[in-house]
C-alpha cells in the first residue's frame, strides 16, 4: 500500500478571542485554541481591538493593526 502524503498550507478563514484564548479556525476544518498570555499585546488588548483582526497573506497570518500584532498561522501550529 502506498500513502502520499500531501502537503496542505494551513491558511486562517476565522479568528476568535476570547478573555483566555485566541481561537482561529483553519480552511480545511481544524480549529486552534492557544492562550492568550503567550501573545501579551492581545492579552493587554480591549476587547473591541481584539476583534478588530484581518487575514493577511490570503489568509496566512492574522494582524491586529491597532495594536500592530502580527501572528503567522503557521507559528501556532508549532507552538501547541
Amino acid at each position: 500500500m502506498i500513502t502520499l502524503a500531501v502537503e496542505v498550507e494551513p491558511l486562517a478563514v476565522e479568528v476568535a478571542c476570547t478573555d483566555h484564548s485566541l481561537n482561529v479556525v483553519l480552511a480545511d476544518g481544524r480549529e486552534i485554541a492557544v492562550p492568550l498570555v503567550w501573545f501579551p499585546r492581545l492579552q493587554n488588548a480591549t476587547p473591541d481591538e481584539r476583534r478588530e483582526w484581518r487575514l493577511i497573506g490570503g489568509g496566512i497570518g492574522i494582524y491586529w493593526e491597532t495594536i500592530d500584532e502580527d501572528i503567522s498561522v503557521e507559528s501556532l501550529l508549532r507552538l501547541k
